[in-house]
């Protein structure tokens, strides 16, 4: 890993002096931050293509709508927009005056351009309700869909719908997002190493910040390094020593004694996150829904919670963030550890648990593969996994693979269990994890099944309305969880840290994390 490095030098007199003050001007204007653990390893800045993207995609690409913490929509590159009464077509009308990195003009033509790019990757789905583009004027576009879309505006606010320079984007192909990535974003990418870090560096020529920022720009911090360190307890140390300023995912066992470090605060926002095992359905013994079933029902959230997360956040039942009203199933589809339950299927599909404590079927014991990533946090759930299956019969051997690779590990369909987490805040992650059009990742459950690919369907596609959209994802969702293609573990909150001596952030956090709006508002003490 990378590490990072401060100069020392050592001279004398005035010399001293003046060249210390220097350091400290520069210093002041420069801050780093940590990455949270499930960002680690993300391979590309290319939003388009990309199917894992980082905070710093925020930095470098601009949204036509941006959300709020409160989940309502604010302008950004589209300053305002009209919906149809039918819903089958949309006017998004532009902001002016906005370019690329690379001068590239911002307008209608970049729209027009911009929306087929999608065809034929994973991310078309954010922009498949879309049939065409019909440009009005040079700032006024109009969506022309084919069905109604209620979900358009949370998928324009995503950051896989950040707007990439067209020309570059084709000029580059399969570089961009790697060697360049050439955005609106009020930062412009300077270093990108995979896995280690991404250097970023000020677009002084923007003033287009979104509603929601009080700064509309240039930012104020002049440059930004955001570091990918999987072990915690570094990070942890980094923070306090003051090598980084903030981090923006802090383990809730070292929250106690980041409170007690006189230069650090903890923000804490709500959870975006889920942790939780994906079932390889594809996979003996995997392939018998009891023994999904049996295997859903060892794990303990609640012990998970307390032992593993000092009972901050909460346990997870299903597979959605609770503040989503797709999350509110019928409580018979609820996932809860139910060791008597789990037993009794175990016995029913002919695993009989033998003197060892292991559980044997036909002479095979049931020893099992259970995949994590090399994350610190990943590493001790995943032993609490581990412990809780043998509780009741299954050896579950780990396997621990960089962040950065166990994605390409998925896709040879050689995992039975792992632990993962995702963090998204709408319901149609389950389409991105449950998808019969996406197997090995990020389905890393490998299912693929008729009925739930009809309950997709119509969740993505035939939904009219918010309420019927919500109405349909709440069926898809309890399909899924009768199928046991996962276990739900913990929904934490986002815990931050930050050196309050370094960093001094705005009043309120108008956005659902810390991203590029929030960032614009902060600065770093002179």
């Amino acid at each position: 890993m990378k590490q990072h490095l401060r100069k020392a030098f050592l001279i004398g007199g005035t010399a001293l002096m003046t060249l210390a003050g220097s350091a400290s001007m520069a210093w002041s204007q420069e801050a780093t931050f940590v990455m949270s653990t499930n960002e680690v390893g993300a391979p590309t800045y290319n939003p388009i293509k990309g199917a894992m993207l980082n905070i710093a995609t925020s930095m470098l690409y601009d949204r036509l709508v941006v959300q709020d913490a409160d989940q309502s929509y604010h302008p950004h590159l589209a300053e305002s927009w009209e919906e149809a009464p039918d819903g089958m077509l949309w006017t998004f009308h532009l902001r002016q005056g906005v370019k690329f990195h690379n001068d590239e003009p911002f307008n209608a033509a970049t729209i027009a351009a911009w929306i087929p790019m999608f065809t034929g990757t994973d991310n078309e789905y954010l922009v498949g309700a879309i049939d065409k583009v019909e440009v009005v004027d040079d700032y006024t576009v109009k969506f022309v869909m084919k069905h109604p879309e209620p979900n358009l505006l949370y998928n324009l606010s995503s950051v896989f719908m950040g707007i990439p320079a067209p020309k570059a984007y084709q000029e580059l192909g399969d570089n961009f997002g790697v060697t360049a990535a050439i955005g609106t974003g009020p930062y412009k990418l300077e270093t990108f190493a995979i896995g280690q870090e991404t250097v970023l560096v000020r677009n002084e020529d923007y003033k287009w910040g979104a509603s929601l920022s009080e700064n509309k720009g240039p930012a104020k911090i002049e440059k930004l390094t955001f570091r990918e360190i999987p072990e915690e307890s570094t990070a942890f140390l980094e923070l306090k020593t003051g090598g980084v300023d903030m981090l923006l995912a802090v383990p809730t066992d070292f929250i106690g004694e980041l409170k007690k470090e006189a230069n650090v605060e903890v923000l804490t926002l709500p959870g975006l996150d889920v942790a939780y095992m994906p079932i390889n359905v594809t996979q003996a013994p995997f392939d018998d829904i009891k023994v999904r079933e049996a295997t859903a029902f060892a794990i303990n959230q609640k012990e998970i919670l307390a032992s593993i997360y000092g009972g901050v956040g909460s346990e997870a039942h299903n597979f959605l963030i609770s503040a989503l009203p797709e999350s509110k199933v019928d409580p018979k589809f609820d996932i809860s550890y139910d060791p008597a339950r789990s037993a009794k299927v175990f016995d029913e599909a002919g695993w009989k648990l033998g003197d060892d404590g292991i559980r044997v079927k036909d002479g095979k014991p049931l020893n099992v593969k259970l995949w994590t990533q090399s994350d610190t946090e990943f590493k001790r759930l995943t032993e609490a996994v581990q412990a809780q299956l043998k509780a009741v019969g299954m050896n579950a051997e780990i396997t621990v693979y960089d962040s950065s690779a166990i994605k390409d590990q998925y896709k040879k369909n050689e995992h039975q269990l792992a632990v993962r987490s995702y963090n998204w805040n709408n319901a149609d992650i389950l389409d991105w994890f449950f998808s019969g059009e996406r197997l090995g990742y990020p389905n890393i459950s490998m299912w693929n099944d008729p009925k739930s690919e009809e309950l997709d369907k119509k969740a993505l596609t035939e939904s009219k309305t918010v309420n019927e959209r919500i109405a349909n994802f709440k069926t898809y969702h309890e399909y899924l969880l009768s199928q046991f293609v996962f276990a739900p573990i913990y929904q934490p909150v986002q815990n931050i840290g930050y050196n309050k001596e370094r960093l001094k952030l705005p009043a309120a956090i108008h956005s659902i994390q810390i991203d590029a709006i929030s960032i614009m508002d902060m600065e770093v003490a002179e």
